[in-house]
């Protein structure tokens, strides 16, 4: 406990969600961060324009600005002024959202509902306060917990230290940040356990930042896929999952394309990158073009198919581009009724894992497709799934039983013997044997 510190009783707090995220129709101003009378957070406006100069796109500030809201609300409930904040607040916040319970959202965004309030910390332990439940028998997937997953709680703790950082540069904040990095044990190089194979960027972690457990992604294996392919009902639909799986292109960025995006002739698409926002062109299967067609002849003279029209489109009138969300629903149905819970980004999972296992694919090559900024994201996919390492060793014990399976020079099993005669060779010696 830090001296002079009276300890908060976490268990009893109730965060509220008060203040909301407004989407503004401004370029200058996408995302305005509103206190509960409806005031614009003067700090966090300043912060989000400084990340807009650098260049960061609008998905970035919008998810920069919902960590910061959280953090807000979490100040407000316990009467602090975000100026004011100490190692203390940043301590109990860290340790609040890691067992705090998401507030029912009810298919709205988190941000944009107001006056219902979140359970308090520790409601429902679970997993860590998640709550994962039971996994999916199809796919192996738990389904979301009602707790924060623990990318979100690193995402706030990485937010969070580059606001302060940002208003102790500025001046407009406390002297010292709340949030401060991990000290370095005395007599201790820096990093001295760091694994050489990884890219080394020579920073240090922050204090309170959570270790995420990076784990092989998951993907959907080729005979649930043929199953889930056959369970879509549109032409619309088989195109996007036809070019999903064979660019492993991020759902958003194949949703964004426009008509004069996809060449048949040279049998490319090309979409805009998440991160960098560059145009990229990538190669995609025969079939994906077949259905692509097929989707543009059922919708000919219905939707707009100019150059610069948009691509995909809704099913119904009134005829609308098809976002994010609707896609989400619609690969949503047809995983649930093979009865799984597969996400539209399981589908670049399997065509990472598909160019990965196939050996004329360099990584490099993959890594390139993928949209990476290191190689070590893209070796993440090298990793074979759990049922395939599993029928692996089961092959191999049966392989060992049998004796087809046992490397040159090894010992022979116990039951074995060396013949007498062979021994008196090796030695030259004559002995009598039993």
């Amino acid at each position: 406990m830090i001296e002079g510190e009276e300890p908060r009783d976490l268990a009893a707090l109730v965060v509220r969600q008060a203040g909301r995220l407004e989407h503004a129709e401004d370029p200058w101003q996408p995302y305005r961060l509103c206190d509960p009378a409806g005031g614009v957070v003067a700090p966090v406006a300043a912060f989000l324009r400084e990340l807009q100069a650098r260049g960061r796109p609008e998905t970035t500030l919008r998810a920069y600005a919902i960590a910061l809201l959280r953090w807000f609300r979490f100040l407000w409930a316990t009467g602090v002024p975000w100026d004011q904040a100490t190692r203390a607040e940043a301590r109990d916040f860290c340790c609040w959202i890691q067992q705090a319970v998401k507030p029912d959202r009810a298919g709205r965004r988190e941000g944009e509902d107001a006056g219902d309030t979140a359970g308090p910390a520790g409601a429902d332990p679970g997993r860590g306060g998640g709550g994962a439940g039971v996994p999916n028998p199809v796919t192996g997937k738990a389904p979301p917990g009602r707790g924060y997953a623990p990318a979100t709680v690193l995402q706030c703790e990485s937010v969070l230290r580059g606001f302060y950082d940002f208003c102790c540069e500025t001046g407009t904040g406390p002297a010292v940040n709340p949030f401060p990095l991990a000290r370095v044990r005395r007599g201790r190089r820096a990093h001295a356990h760091r694994n050489p194979m990884e890219p080394h960027r020579g920073e240090r972690s922050g204090l309170y930042r959570p270790r995420l457990a990076r784990r092989a992604p998951h993907h959907i294996p080729e005979e649930k896929f043929n199953q889930l392919f056959a369970a879509l009902g549109s032409h619309r639909d088989r195109a996007l999952a036809a070019f999903w799986v064979s660019t492993g292109a991020r759902a958003c960025e194949l949703l964004g394309m426009t008509c004069r995006d996809a060449d048949p002739g040279q049998q490319l698409i090309t979409v805009i990158r998440k991160g960098t926002r560059h145009l990229q062109q990538l190669p995609a299967s025969p079939d994906a073009f077949v259905w692509l067609r097929l989707y543009q002849a059922q919708m000919h003279g219905l939707v707009p198919a100019g150059p610069d029209d948009p691509l995909w489109w809704t099913l119904r009138r009134p005829f609308g581009p098809l976002s994010y969300h609707a896609a989400y629903r619609m690969f949503h149905r047809a995983s649930a009724s093979l009865g799984a819970n597969w996400s539209l980004h399981d589908l670049r999972h399997l065509a990472a894992y598909r160019m990965t296992r196939d050996p004329g694919m360099p990584l490099a090559d993959v890594q390139w497709i993928l949209g990476h900024a290191q190689l070590t994201t893209t070796q993440l996919y090298l990793a074979a799934p759990a049922d395939e390492v599993i029928a692996s060793v089961l092959a191999y014990h049966a392989r060992m039983a049998s004796g087809r399976g046992r490397p040159p020079g090894a010992a022979p099993p116990p039951g074995l013997r060396y013949r007498p005669e062979s021994l008196d060779v090796l030695f030259g010696e004559r002995r009598d044997h039993p």
